[in-house]
C-alpha cells in the first residue's frame, strides 16, 4: 500500500521576507527535498508531501516574541503579522491539523511532491 511522509517547512520558502535570508532557504531546502523524496519514493507507493505554514498563534511564536518588549508590543506585533494575510489571521494548530489529515488521507493519494501552502493567502 506504501504511505506518506509529511514535512513542514514556513510559507518563508515560498515568499521569502528581508532580514531572514538563511531562515527563508532553510525551508526552500526542505521543499526541494520533499520533491526529491517524491520521487525517490514514489516507485515504493509513498507519498512526500509538506505543509507551509505562515506565522502561527503557538506557545513557540509567544516565546519568539518575548524578547520584544511588554504584552503590549507583543500583542501588536502579532496583529502586525496578522495584517499582513489576507485572511485577516494567524494560523492556528487547527489548520495545521486539517492540511496534515488531508495530505494523508486517501482524498489526496494522487499528490505527491505537494507543500501546501497554509497561510490564508499570504503567499499569493
Amino acid at each position: 500500500r506504501g504511505g506518506v511522509i509529511l514535512s513542514t517547512t514556513s510559507v518563508a520558502a515560498i515568499r521569502p521576507r528581508p532580514d531572514i535570508a538563511w531562515y527563508c532557504a532553510s525551508k526552500g531546502a526542505a521543499v526541494v527535498a520533499t520533491k526529491a523524496l517524491a520521487l525517490e519514493l514514489a516507485p515504493k507507493r509513498i507519498r512526500v508531501n509538506c505543509l507551509a505554514p505562515v506565522a502561527a498563534a503557538t506557545p513557540l511564536l509567544a516565546a519568539a516574541l518575548s524578547s520584544y518588549g511588554d504584552e503590549r508590543e507583543q500583542s501588536r506585533m502579532r496583529e502586525g503579522f496578522a495584517a499582513n494575510i489576507p485572511l485577516g489571521r494567524l494560523c492556528d494548530v487547527e489548520d495545521m491539523a486539517s492540511a496534515a489529515l488531508f495530505l494523508a488521507s486517501d482524498e489526496a493519494a494522487f499528490l505527491t511532491g505537494v507543500c501546501l501552502e497554509v497561510d490564508g493567502g499570504r503567499s499569493i
